[in-house]
């Protein structure tokens, strides 16, 4: 692991009102650093869990006042409806499934926040996030690895992050348990113990991803059109090619002498494709914007555990080098994997060492 000398060293912490970022705040003051806190202002429909806005930054406030720190707030509001919103609204016209919570991170929290975090003159930010931050020996290579929590492990969503960002972040929480942080906070005599866990996509308080497109789609929404087979029958319509994705099986209204599960999805037909549960299996994916953490690229095969959504068990793989593309990667699973989807990221570990990753472009 990495160390660092907490004396005399100033530390920003992202609060979201909610336990884990209170007990990272907590547990950096008992390391000895200089801590405050900072909330950060986005959309009126962005909530981190079941309160309202007010209550998320009125509960970020008292947490700070509570430790005895300074507390700020930013205001993202337009930044992040650009790089975060727009994004995962393009993504789901265009057929693809994304994930928000990267571009999220990259950009917001350790992009423009860090870099706010240091005009301030603060030496690191920190957030709640469940992963460990560490330096490979022979390259001096910070990486990120697995938490000791595997359940609540977050390093899937941060392999972005470049060397430099790591130099300049710190993840106290990487070493705890969901309910060893919950107790800690309970112990401070913190009222946000009992705080329900936060949803998986911060702007979809109820997980209706479908309803929030259609709202903020406008013009952009073509509406209903054909369910094909993969001969090009139609079996029924959809309600909107965002309303699906990849592997889905619920909510097609199809009737047939067994389960159907979307295969893919064609923006250009406005078409949504299925098939039987058998043809929802590839072995191959074209994986772009590749980002590599602890390593610089690939210059041949490689093998390695791949990733391809954020509660997936990790699969053998092999990775390819594409000659024509130093930008892309064919990543070979050693066995058929079910439902890979264009527009979220795979994630490649050695062991519990983030390797790096990449979107995933196409299934072959």
């Amino acid at each position: 692991m990495t160390t660092q000398t907490a004396k005399n060293q100033r530390v920003l912490v992202a609060l979201s009102g909610g336990v884990d970022s209170a007990a990272a705040a907590y547990l950096l003051l008992r390391q000895g650093y200089e801590v405050a806190g900072v909330y950060l202002r986005l959309p009126s429909f962005v909530s981190y869990g079941s309160s309202s806005k007010e209550d998320e930054a009125d509960d970020a406030r008292k947490i700070c006042k509570h430790l005895g720190i300074s507390f700020y707030t930013l205001d993202l509001e337009q930044e992040f409806q650009s790089v975060v919103v727009d994004y995962f609204c393009r993504e789901y016209l265009a057929g693809r499934t994304p994930n928000p919570c990267i571009p999220c991170n990259l950009r917001i929290k350790f992009g423009t926040l860090l870099k706010e975090a240091r005009s301030m003159g603060f030496d690191f930010l920190a957030t709640g996030h469940y992963v460990l931050l560490a330096q490979d020996q022979e390259s001096k290579r910070l990486y990120l690895q697995r938490a000791r929590d595997r359940r609540k492990d977050q390093s899937y969503f941060l392999y972005t992050l470049t060397q430099e960002q790591l130099r300049q972040i710190l993840f106290p929480l990487g070493t705890y348990t969901k309910e060893e942080v919950r107790a800690m906070v309970r112990e401070l005599g913190l009222p946000v113990h009992n705080k329900p866990e936060s949803q998986e996509i911060c702007f979809l308080p109820q997980g209706d991803y479908a309803a929030f497109l259609r709202s903020h789609l406008g013009h952009q929404d073509r509406g209903c059109g054909p369910i094909l087979n993969q001969w090009g029958k139609v079996l029924g319509s959809h309600k909107g090619i965002y309303s699906y994705t990849i592997g889905q099986r619920r909510g097609l209204g199809l009737y047939h002498p067994t389960p159907l599960y979307v295969l893919s999805i064609d923006p250009e037909q406005n078409a949504v494709i299925v098939g039987e549960e058998p043809e929802t299996y590839r072995r191959e994916l074209i994986a772009f914007n590749l980002r590599w953490m602890l390593i610089d690229s690939i210059q041949g095969p490689i093998k390695a555990l791949a990733q391809i959504r954020y509660r997936h068990q990790p699969r053998p793989v092999t990775i390819f080098p594409i000659e024509e593309n130093k930008d892309a990667v064919l990543v070979r699973f050693k066995d058929p994997e079910r439902s890979i989807a264009p527009g979220q990221s795979v994630v490649f570990y050695q062991d519990d060492k983030v390797l790096g990753g990449g979107v995933i472009d196409r299934v072959l």
